[in-house]
């Protein structure tokens, strides 16, 4: 059983992610230079070319480099909002502590290895044929 997380910690914690936010903002603000998601949505998908399928792989790559960081984004976003509350450092699977050191390599984690490991195994994509 893994110990709670001491105030100490805690502020430790708080303070990686408020840094991976201002990080993630940065990135967020420069990557769609000052214009809302939909906005930059709309211009990527917009842009001519010559070379078509090589511009639909750049919009793809584009947009998906976009959508992970507004998803990490709200993973931070939501850990800062929890990180005083009881639960945070808690297994939402098993209700075990997460390490500590698990939390500095990923503080808004919300399973232990365990359970994200049985987790992500039992996730299947099925395949297109």
């Amino acid at each position: 059983m893994t110990a709670a997380l001491s105030p100490t910690q805690i502020q430790l914690l708080e303070a990686e992610l408020k840094n991976r936010q201002q990080q993630l903002d940065g990135q967020v603000a420069d990557h769609q230079q000052g214009r809302s998601r939909v906005e930059h949505a709309r211009e990527v998908l917009e842009q001519d070319g010559d070379d078509g399928p090589q511009r639909d792989a750049d919009r793809e790559v584009d947009l998906a480099r976009s959508d992970r960081e507004m998803a990490e984004l709200g993973r931070v976003s939501q850990a800062l909002q929890r990180i005083h509350h009881a639960d945070y450092g808690l297994c939402r699977d098993c209700g075990e502590h997460i390490p500590f050191e698990r939390l500095m390599l990923e503080p808004w984690a919300q399973r232990c290895v365990a359970c994200a490991s049985q987790a992500e195994g039992q996730y299947q994509p099925r395949l297109k044929l």
